[in-house]
């Protein structure tokens, strides 16, 4: 079972990435784009249903948040304050109330295999550097600093240059032990299920301060793990997330 584990972590690293130029993709074979929706008979009524603007919201603002979310690339060189890094990591992983099972985001059997990493570029009275999230005490430590940042940065996220610009960058790391111990198996694909959750979350809160994000999955698996100084096997990156403030 073990072994079986440890193959199928896999699924969950970023590693081909490095090799794209060398896998066979079909849209660089030139192969047509697949239909971005499923055919069906243009003879069968549509239903249609009431535009978003006649939809009567307890929350409102939510809507305006989904209809904004976009993947944004140019930030600012505004800082963001304490206040604001504080909402969005209670946005992405704290808890809502005291039972650690119960967090801002959804997980297959609340068994959360995720850590938050950040390095924290320009944040209004907190010094540079790299700093874990500790949930359960809705707060940071301070882990290191790194020389030459930026340059490592860029290396991490594949030489995406627009991630070092960021006011801070989110690492998510995951500990497949955590699902593997309830869900074996299984675990590796709600895992990546999860991260998606995570992120939306991400998404809608910088949404919501003013400030923006640019989900990146095509990192570095190795050079992102050894900027965490993580083993790669018991943990390592899944996802990447730069956040800074915008213009627009």
């Amino acid at each position: 079972m073990e072994k079986d584990n440890l193959q199928l972590r896999e699924f969950l690293k970023s590693s081909e990435w490095v090799n794209k130029d060398q896998l066979n993709i079909p849209k660089d074979q030139g192969e047509k784009r697949p239909p971005a929706i499923k055919e069906y008979d243009d003879q069968t009524p549509l239903l249609k249903l009431p535009g978003i603007e006649d939809i009567d919201l307890k929350i409102s603002f939510l809507k305006d948040l989904l209809k904004n979310r976009k993947s944004r690339r140019k930030y600012n060189n505004e800082s963001l304050d304490k206040k604001e890094l504080s909402y969005l990591l209670w946005a992405t992983q704290g808890l809502r109330d005291s039972n650690i099972r119960l967090r801002t985001v959804p997980s297959g059997g609340a068994v959360h295999p995720f850590e938050t990493y950040i390095y924290l570029n320009k944040i209004k009275g907190l010094k540079k550097g790299l700093y874990r999230y500790i949930f359960d005490e809705h707060a940071l430590i301070y882990l290191r600093d790194i020389s030459d940042h930026k340059n490592k940065i860029i290396e991490a996220s594949n030489g995406q240059k627009f991630v070092s610009e960021a006011a801070a960058v989110f690492f998510w790391t995951v500990i497949p032990k955590r699902g593997e111990w309830k869900y074996g198996p299984l675990s590796h694909k709600l895992a990546a299920l999860d991260a998606g959750h995570l992120c939306q979350n991400l998404y809608l809160a910088v949404e919501s301060i003013g400030a923006g994000t640019c989900a990146v999955d095509a990192y570095n698996q190795i050079k992102a793990d050894q900027f965490l100084q993580v083993d790669g096997d018991e943990e390592f990156v899944i996802y990447m997330a730069p956040v800074g403030k915008i213009d627009d």
